[in-house]
């Protein structure tokens, strides 16, 4: 880009605010992510696992990523810190921000909030395992109201606009209002028995916080549906699924330990999200399997989508610019 995004010594602040008032193109941000996947596998080693302090009884959260988008050149730095992630001591705190860099200048870009970002990103890869999996889904139920359960339709039928029932379970009065006001013009109902809710789903989104109080299980999905861990909320249905996808196999195996069996065991995953985009592995193996795919995100999007973010707001005149080296 030829604008500049700030001068010489200083660091552009895209807060939180900055972002809210952004049009966000969700088949635009499709795209940007998708693209990303598929230069995944041939860009080189450009998207290291996580570094990540988990405590045992849930006291806190900690993890760092940094990653280069080639097909931008914009390098991420990501840092990512939950309090009480298990809402236990009602005192729950999330900050989290990524730096980004143009890697063709030497530049810094940006050092934006992630409350908008991560949802995108992680939405759109769960749309990306949907449309793959299930391309000629009808019907989605959402499992959890938080900020990723309020992404996940619109983000959905972005990538998938046949789809004409909507469902959503929950427990809190705001968040379901809130997925039900995410999407203009359609209708979200209500489920209030989830096991009736999963059996009549293509596809199924787990994007409950760490306190879910009910979950998935899975006898209740029907032949050919699609369980998407997004959060929480379909953990039983990994050990039991007929096919296994994840965005990565080794980022997986480090970041989920609540999925492990008694023994400390994983069952196989059979395919990578970037090989289903590029032909080179299927989404699924029988028409009937019960797929289940593991979203744990890559910090290359972040790279990806921070840049088209920061390109965004650029245009909008939105930002602050701070003397900072």
């Amino acid at each position: 880009m030829s604008q500049s995004y700030a001068a010489p010594g200083q660091l552009w602040l895209l807060p939180q605010s900055e972002q809210e008032v952004l049009g966000f193109d969700y088949r635009r941000v499709l795209e940007v992510v998708e693209r990303t996947y598929r230069a995944v596998d041939t860009s080189g080693p450009n998207s290291p696992v996580k570094t990540i302090i988990d405590d045992p009884d849930d006291h806190s959260l900690s993890y760092s990523m940094v990653a280069k988008d080639v097909a931008s050149d914009t390098v991420c730095f990501k840092a990512v810190y939950e309090f009480d992630p298990a809402r236990t001591r009602d005192g729950y705190r999330f900050h989290s921000f990524i730096f980004i860099a143009d890697d063709t200048t030497g530049a810094p870009i940006a050092l934006m909030d992630v409350v908008k970002l991560g949802p995108l990103r992680s939405s759109a890869t769960s749309a990306l395992f949907a449309r793959a999996a299930c391309p000629d889904a009808r019907s989605a139920l959402v499992v959890g109201t938080g900020v990723q359960g309020q992404m996940a339709l619109p983000m959905l039928l972005a990538a998938l606009p046949e789809l004409d029932r909507l469902q959503v379970f929950g427990t809190y009065a705001d968040g379901l209002r809130a997925v039900q006001n995410s999407v203009d013009g359609r209708e979200v109902t209500i489920a209030d028995d989830l096991r009736k809710a999963v059996g009549e789903a293509d596809i199924v989104i787990g994007a409950s916080g760490l306190s879910v109080t009910e979950t998935v299980q899975r006898e209740w999905m029907k032949p050919g549906a699609l369980a998407v861990l997004l959060g929480y909320g379909v953990h039983d249905v990994f050990h039991g699924a007929d096919y296994r996808i994840a965005t990565n196999i080794t980022q997986m195996h480090i970041t989920c330990g609540k999925l492990r069996a008694a023994d400390g065991s994983l069952p196989p995953v059979d395919a990578e999200l970037p090989d289903i985009l590029l032909g080179r592995a299927p989404a699924r193996r029988n028409p009937d399997d019960v797929v289940f795919a593991y979203n744990s995100g890559m910090a290359v999007t972040d790279a990806a989508l921070g840049r088209y973010i920061a390109d965004l707001a650029l245009a909008a005149g939105r930002g602050n610019r701070v003397d900072f080296w």
